[in-house]
């Protein structure tokens, strides 16, 4: 929104010496010193935490509006006001009168000038941290990479990724597609090749940061966001070219892409479309004249809400009711549903808004089947986790029953097995941690940053998938079909 408060507010240098050192998405509470979701005052440069965290922020606007109070209407307030505030993670700016966010600026740029002191100090700071973790991690012995299994020590050929700050989230994403290295072994099967046992992702989170502003900073931030803008950042430069090498060059270069080109998001087919895209049928039907309504949707991965009756099941050996399956998520997502009011279809027959049905099909089946479980809900204040336990199997995921037709499908075309899968522990989705289970060669590994475990596939069972990675089977083998 257009804000009125800024020219009375913002009265900080944008290069104010009083700023906290270090980086801004780091800086701590002047009042509980906590560095959850600093925010810095655009008046006096004090920082604060956010409103979700314990609200010294607002308490600090709302103190300083105290001896406002004495003034008499018709007297002129020339007292600064506190009023204006910066997200020093987002880099957005809030007005506590206004109690919006703001789009505008003073007569002199005051406000862009902060926002971009700031990037500045966040990108000294994490090129700072980038030398001495570079240094730590030259001093170190990487030659040897040994895993103990059993007691005994053994070589593994997977290697770790170092958790430069709240960074599990992309690391658990990272090590679940190098999983697929047939698919994107060109990009990401050096982690499998290397000698070290753990690497640091600094440079790929370095361009993380520049192209993608919404993971700045060293807050925890959601796995399958991060995903989804990384698969579509790499689907957009793929199509506009990389290193002098145009897109169409790089699809001509793998034949096999070109049975891809019916799943097109945004553009032309790229490696993104060819892997992981699919594309849904939704179907609309209005409930008064029956009139029906068809439209093609591509699609990279599915979210799937957890049925509402096995919300409270949080083990896979509670007892009190049946283990919520994934077959009960893929039919919660591709049953019938009756839109409710807040959802009415515009009816082009009716010509006007109706009560509807909606119904997906599976149009076509992408050659990775990327499956989130949807286990964070926006409440009035706070996100809150679905914590319960949904069974999947390792092996033979058959969709053919969620498929528009079905009876054009090979008998191994619809069966997937699974690949990788990702797992947040913890409570709440800006805090916890992300780890992976990836499979490789017949064996499975658990990544939790720079560790590498091996595992069976009895503890990958009893995972509390977040995301699932399933890879469409080749080869005729012997299935156990969900």
């Amino acid at each position: 929104m257009e804000c009125p408060h800024l020219s009375a507010s913002v009265c900080i240098a944008p290069d104010s010496a009083k700023f906290p050192h270090g980086s801004p998405s780091s800086w701590c509470c002047s009042v509980c010193r906590s560095n959850k979701s600093p925010w810095v005052c655009l008046t006096c440069s004090s920082v604060h935490c956010g409103r979700y965290v314990n609200g010294h922020a607002k308490k600090h606007y709302e103190d300083a509006q105290i001896p406002l109070t004495n003034f008499k209407k018709s007297e002129k307030q020339d007292k600064p006001q506190h009023t204006v505030c910066m997200d020093c993670s987002s880099y957005s700016t809030y007005c506590y009168r206004c109690d919006d966010f703001v789009v505008n600026d003073t007569k002199l740029g005051l406000v862009q000038k902060v926002r971009e002191h700031l990037q500045n100090l966040e990108n000294s700071a994490f090129t700072a941290d980038r030398h001495r973790k570079r240094k730590f991690s030259e001093n170190s012995s990487l030659n040897s990479k040994l895993l103990k299994v059993n007691g005994s020590t053994t070589a593994i050929c997977a290697t770790g990724l170092r958790n430069l700050g709240n960074t599990c989230f992309m690391n658990a994403i990272l090590q679940s597609l190098r999983s697929l290295v047939e698919e994107f072994r060109k990009t990401l099967c050096a982690l499998w090749q290397g000698s070290q046992t753990a690497f640091s992702p600094e440079s790929l989170f370095y361009v993380v940061w520049k192209i993608m502003p919404n993971f700045r900073g060293y807050q925890q931030q959601d796995a399958h966001e991060f995903m989804r803008y990384l698969l579509d950042h790499l689907h957009l430069e793929l199509q506009g070219g990389f290193n002098g090498v145009s897109g169409t060059a790089i699809l001509q270069e793998n034949s096999s892409l070109a049975a891809s080109n019916k799943c097109c998001i945004n553009g032309a087919s790229t490696v993104v479309t060819a892997v992981f895209g699919g594309v849904l049928q939704n179907e609309v039907n209005c409930l008064i004249c029956g009139t029906e309504s068809r439209k093609f949707d591509p699609f990279l991965d599915l979210s799937l809400d957890i049925p509402s009756q096995f919300r409270s099941k949080r083990s896979k050996n509670q007892e009190n009711g049946p283990v919520c399956s994934l077959r009960d998520c893929l039919r919660s997502f591709t049953d019938l549903e009756e839109l409710d009011e807040t959802e009415l279809y515009m009816c082009h027959k009716c010509k006007k808004k109706q009560k509807s049905t909606k119904k997906f099909w599976i149009q076509k089946l992408p050659k990775v089947l990327c499956l989130h479980l949807k286990r964070f809900h926006w409440t009035a204040y706070l996100r809150n986790k679905v914590d319960t336990y949904v069974e999947f199997p390792l092996r033979g995921l058959d969709m053919k029953c969620y498929l528009l037709e079905p009876e054009n499908s090979g008998p191994e075309s619809c069966l997937y097995d699974l690949a990788a899968v990702v797992v947040h522990h913890g409570s709440g989705v800006g805090s916890g941690h992300y780890t992976a289970y990836a499979v490789h060669e017949g064996r499975w590994f658990h990544f939790n940053d720079s560790t590498v475990t091996l595992t069976d596939e009895d503890t990958v069972g009893k995972a509390k998938a977040y995301i699932l990675f399933y890879v469409e089977r080749q080869a005729k083998a012997g299935s156990n079909k969900l």
